[in-house]
């Protein structure tokens, strides 16, 4: 009975790490995509600014 205890408590402790390490790896890549999407953001405001800047010169 304690090996079947034991086995399942293994069992349980096994799949929480691999959960935990396919957090990790989707973590780097939400960061990679935050990071992606803000210089996007960024480009376009620039790109947006320029133009309402063309507009007031009108």
């Amino acid at each position: 009975m304690d090996q079947e205890l034991f086995e399942a408590l293994d069992n349980k402790v096994a799949g929480l790490l691999d959960k935990f390490a396919a957090l990790k790896e989707e973590n780097v890549s939400l960061k990679a995509e935050i990071s992606r999407l803000s210089d996007e953001r960024e480009a376009l405001k620039s790109r947006i600014d320029t133009i309402l800047g063309k507009l007031d010169r009108i």
